[in-house]
């Protein structure tokens, strides 16, 4: 590509500044090398696509299998994408995790995004990194870990509470301790009346029309020989 002149690179930032939204946009899609991939002007090897977006292999990629996940429509950072698109994008993010475990075999995946330039993107498109990783593949993602006290701390989420609008919210809300209430034991069974004192049992035809539907124990939520069925879901709850 050709260097251009500091001449050049400001007639360009004033063209750019005299562009609509839409004018804008146009230009960066006619610019980016990834939309000429999403158009098909451009060849790359696509493991993946839908109606709103495209996967495909990185050709320099930091371990093989390597995959960028991008939408179709062009968006240069996070906070442009639709909600509803970027759910999506998450949801095949996740897709594409597991068939990198599966097919290649390996033993865990990065799913990274890079949003702006101070985080190291270099595409001007948005896109998700899938990147498959095994023991000893030499990847090193250091993150340094830096002290802060208790003050700074607080100031800090004092300031993220307050732009999320949950201030107010988090300190309207009381902490109170509620025990939870016992199981009452079953009581015992009320012993047998005497056999002089025994109700006089009604006529055959009268005890068949009273008996319940064979099995089942109605509105008991249980079956003839078994336990109570919300006890069991609470047994599978917590042991599932």
């Amino acid at each position: 590509m050709e260097q251009q002149s500091p001449q050049d690179i400001e007639a360009l930032k004033e063209k750019l500044k005299s562009m609509s939204p839409e004018e804008l946009k146009e230009f960066q899609k006619k610019h980016c090398i990834f939309c000429q991939i999403v158009s098909k002007k451009v060849s790359a090897k696509v493991v993946y696509e839908d109606a709103k977006s495209l996967a495909i292999l990185d050709i320099n990629p930091a371990n093989p299998g390597h995959i960028l996940l991008m939408l179709r429509e062009h968006y240069t950072v996070m906070p442009q994408v639709p909600e509803e698109d970027l759910k999506g994008l998450f949801v095949t993010a996740k897709l594409l995790s597991n068939a990198l475990l599966r097919a290649l075999e390996v033993k865990g995946t990065n799913i990274l995004v890079a949003n702006g330039p101070a985080a190291g993107q270099k595409a001007q498109h948005f896109m998700i990194h899938v990147i498959p990783r095994s023991e000893g593949d030499g990847i090193s993602f250091v993150i340094p870990q830096q002290e802060l006290n208790q003050k700074q701390l607080d100031a800090l989420a004092e300031r993220l509470r307050e732009r999320m609008g949950t201030r107010e919210a988090l300190a309207s809300q009381k902490q109170v301790y509620v025990p939870q209430k016992k199981k009452e034991e079953a009581k015992p069974a009320a012993a047998e009346p005497p056999l002089d004192d025994k109700p006089v049992a009604g006529p055959p035809e009268r005890q068949q029309e009273e008996k319940p539907e064979e099995g089942i124990l109605e509105d008991t939520g249980q079956k003839k020989g078994g336990g109570n069925l919300d006890d069991i879901a609470d047994f599978l709850a917590k042991n599932g």
